[in-house]
């Protein structure tokens, strides 16, 4: 089955006669639960909900993976997955120029607990050669805002070789761009607030994993912690769910189509779109991606020319997150704790028609331009 069929049929109940096809969200704190919980598949809010098990159902097919979880955003993901596969005394190996809210949580919460962390750049591969003792390796690939790339299925060889479990954080391609748990990897995790979804009107994230019993630990740790989704939000994720094949198309079709626009505008520089067959990532990105994703980096001149085109852009909202059916950019550097210039621009293709995109980017560097 091809996935432009699967995704739009997974996590679907069995037909029944008079039933939706998707039925709605299960609200419940509480269930009917009498005698011994054992025998009941649902028993308290905060351990399990239909509507969670469906979606669940759904992005497991779509992973290639075993088993998923849902989480109430995507650094909750990232907590989780941290923190049933690492200890004191631990090593984890994650890239320097991974998504800074996870640096950002590693140097900080989990340094404090005792845990080695050691970063490299994603380009090249760099976190091979830190994988001695190691009990984690981290990739995210392409790399958020940078978009480098590494060889995920090489590195996984080479860390199960050095005992290291293996994560891909594939929030930028989702899971029919790529496919971490097919290339190797041990856990595959995302913030499906980002293009999964892509409607940006909810927070959400899932780990998948190639071996149940991770699950069973970050069901626990979800439990424990109290990092559940509301099922109106992961309900909403089901529906958006299956409108992914076609948003991905044409989102990443508007992305090379600008990408190569951007690539013919003298005052831009630093144009990075792992689709674009002349990006020094196009190599490994060919091989093991389906879709390219719809973030495009790139810098003007500096803050000021970078703030004056976006203010001009008439198709474009300025604002944080990526993957939404909406056009979106924003200066990274306002931010800070990403090593980009200041006039760096992420920049993520909705699914507006190319030529009135690229039109209206060419009028605000136009005006960006004329007022420098």
């Amino acid at each position: 089955m091809k996935d432009a069929t699967r995704v739009v049929r997974a996590g679907l109940p069995d037909v029944a006669q008079g039933e939706p096809f998707l039925p709605g969200p299960t609200f419940a704190g509480a269930y009917h639960l009498a005698g011994d919980p054992a025998g009941s598949a649902y028993t308290y809010g905060r351990y399990h909900n239909p509507t969670w098990t469906a979606y669940e159902k759904a992005v497991t097919e779509l992973e290639r993976g075993e088993a998923t979880v849902v989480f109430a955003s995507g650094i909750a993901a990232v907590a989780a997955t941290l923190g049933v596969t690492l200890k004191p005394g631990d090593v984890l190996v994650m890239p320097s120029d991974a998504y800074y809210t996870s640096r950002l949580l590693t140097g900080g919460f989990f340094t404090t607990m005792g845990v080695e962390v050691r970063q490299a750049p994603t380009a090249g591969n760099a976190q091979e050669a830190l994988l001695e003792g190691a009990k984690v390796l981290w990739l995210e690939s392409p790399s958020n805002p940078g978009l480098d790339v590494c060889d995920v299925a090489h590195l996984a060889e080479a860390a199960h070789a050095a005992g290291a479990l293996v994560v891909v954080d594939n929030t930028t391609p989702t899971c029919l761009g790529q496919q971490p748990l097919a290339l190797g990897a041990d856990f595959s995790l995302s913030s499906d607030t980002k293009a999964t979804t892509g409607q940006s009107d909810l927070i959400l994230g899932h780990v998948s994993v190639r071996e149940p019993a991770w699950a069973e630990r970050l069901r626990s740790w979800r439990t424990q912690m109290g990092s559940t989704p509301g099922p109106m939000e992961v309900w909403l994720a089901h529906r958006s769910l299956a409108t992914l094949h076609m948003r991905l198309e044409r989102q990443c079709a508007n992305a090379l189509a600008i990408a190569q626009f951007l690539a013919s505008c003298p005052e831009v520089s630093g144009l990075r779109y792992p689709g674009l067959p002349e990006d020094p990532a196009y190599p490994i990105a060919s091989r093991q991606m389906q879709f390219y994703g719809p973030v495009v980096s790139f810098a003007l001149a500096d803050r000021e020319h970078a703030e004056r085109f976006l203010h001009h852009c008439e198709l474009v909202f300025e604002a944080t997150s990526f993957g939404s059916i909406h056009t979106t950019a924003e200066r990274r550097a306002r931010w800070g704790g990403d090593r980009v210039p200041e006039g760096f621009i992420r920049f993520s293709a909705g699914c507006e028609a190319s030529e009135d995109l690229i039109a209206d980017l060419m009028q605000a560097l136009d005006q960006a331009h004329s007022l420098s």
